[in-house]
Parts: structure tokens; sequence; C-alpha cells
């Protein structure tokens, strides 16, 4: 069951119908949750370890700053009406800045996590965040011009020793960056396609892609590129690939993994 927020539909209509019309023709359910203040569900929804363990962090996002209004609080907002058998943490993380290995035994997380976490020494909270994640930790850059700094807009886990990366620009740019440290970790870095607009805007980030056992739901913008991001992403998985525009979701800084959560608990 993936779960979205209440206030897609309503936001943007066009984007929703185009998501919900993608997963009723391949029969995946899915249902709107109430209560959120905001449309990034993957942001303040509990995080699931490998085991199936739920973790609800703190989110108190630097960017939300000057924005509480639009800030879920998880255990008061929504843990109520849905009943999970939840971890809470203190640790201020995102969701987004979450992405786990298919064995669920590594985990991608940006250092933005330090900076939004002061209070703890980082190798404290790199053993921390490892135990509650029952997991590897592994650390990558963050782009210091981008608003939240997540990982699953630059990384995410084709299989465990396989990470894909946004495709790099050139030899010395951030994106070169990002694949060097995840190679120094052990793992194979793949290209995938990318193309950056700059400032908030999520548009050319084919890699916050919806992920199911039978599908990979591919964030679309209605750009010239889209074609090929299609075209490579086919070559990449052994799944249908099932393009999906949400041109102006993406323009407010996320795509498809950033609005949905899958709830594993659904009857």
């Amino acid at each position: 069951m993936f779960c979205l927020s209440g206030l897609l539909s309503n936001i943007y209509p066009s984007d929703t119908a185009n998501l919900t019309a993608a997963l009723d023709a391949r029969n995946i359910p899915y249902r709107f949750l109430p209560n959120t203040k905001d449309i990034w569900l993957r942001d303040f929804m509990p995080v699931r370890t490998g085991s199936g363990k739920l973790v609800s962090f703190r989110y108190e996002p630097s960017y939300l700053k000057n924005d509480p209004v639009l800030r879920t609080v998880f255990r008061k907002d929504l843990a109520p009406q849905l009943g999970l058998p939840v971890t809470y943490s203190n640790i201020n993380l995102d969701g987004g800045n979450v992405v786990f290995s298919p064995s669920g035994e590594r985990v991608l997380i940006s250092d933005r996590v330090f900076s939004e976490n002061p209070e703890y020494p980082p190798a404290a909270l790199v053993r921390e965040l490892s135990e509650l994640l029952e997991a590897e930790v592994l650390i990558i850059p963050s782009l210091k011009s981008d608003m939240t700094g997540h990982a699953d807009g630059m990384t995410r886990f084709l299989d465990d020793r396989t990470v894909l990366c946004n495709r790099p620009l050139s030899s010395c740019g951030f994106e070169q960056k990002v694949k060097r440290s995840v190679r120094d970790y052990g793992l194979d870095a793949v290209d995938f396609p990318f193309v950056p607009t700059g400032r908030i805007s999520a548009v050319g980030c084919y890699l916050n892609y919806l992920e199911t056992e039978q599908a990979v739901f591919l964030p679309v913008f209605g750009i010239e590129q889209d074609a090929e991001a299609a075209a490579s992403a086919q070559q990449i998985f052994s799944k249908e690939i099932v393009p999906v525009n949400i041109r102006e979701i993406a323009q407010q800084g996320g795509c498809l993994n950033c609005i949905s959560w899958e709830d594993h608990h659904a009857q």
C-alpha cells in the first residue's frame, strides 16, 4: 500500500491524476493520508529498516525553520490514526536523506545530517544511526546549495553492490564527487540520467523514482531529455519502466520518491 498526502490532489490535481492512473493500471493500492502539513511524506514518515522496524526521527529541518506551519510531526499528527509500531528517535533526520540497499544492510545518508544535529559528535551520530537503522551507514557529500541536501536526489541502490548516481556534468563537478565517495566504500557507481535545472526545482532529477516489485515509476517533466531517460532506465532495470509526468510537483523541489511512503502494515 502506497501512502500519499491528502493535500496532493487538491494542490496538484493533474500530476496526482498521472500518478494514480499509472498505479491503478497496475493494480497497485494507495491511499491519501489526512492531517499532513505538506506533501513530502518521505521526509516526515517513519523510516523502515531491512528487518521491517519503523524508526521515526525528529523532523525539524533547517530549511523549514521559518515555515513551522509546513512541519508535520508524525507522533502527534499521524501516529494516532495509523497505529503503527514505531521506535522514536530525537535525531533530526529527513526520510529523504535515508537510502537503503535492497537487503537493508547498507544505508546512504548525506553529510547534511551533521549540520542538522550539531549537538552530536559526528562519529557518535553515525554509531547511533547505525544501531537504529540496523545497517552500515555510508556518508556521502551533500550539495551546499541544495535546500534539503537529501541523498535520494543523488543516489539510489540498484542492488547491494551497485549505486545509481546522477550522471556527472564534468570530470571535477559535484556529481563526480558523489561517485568517488560511493566508490570509496567499495561499491560500483553507475550513471543515471540527470538534467540539472538549478535552484529549488527537481525537474530533471530522474533518480527520484518510485520502485515496486513489478515496475519503476520514472518521473518525467515534459522536456526533450525524457525519452532518453526512459530508454536509459530500461537498459538499467529489468522491470517495466512507467514514465509519470509530475512537472508541477518537481518544480517545488521533489519527485515520486519524495511524495510517497510504503505502508507494509496495511491490510
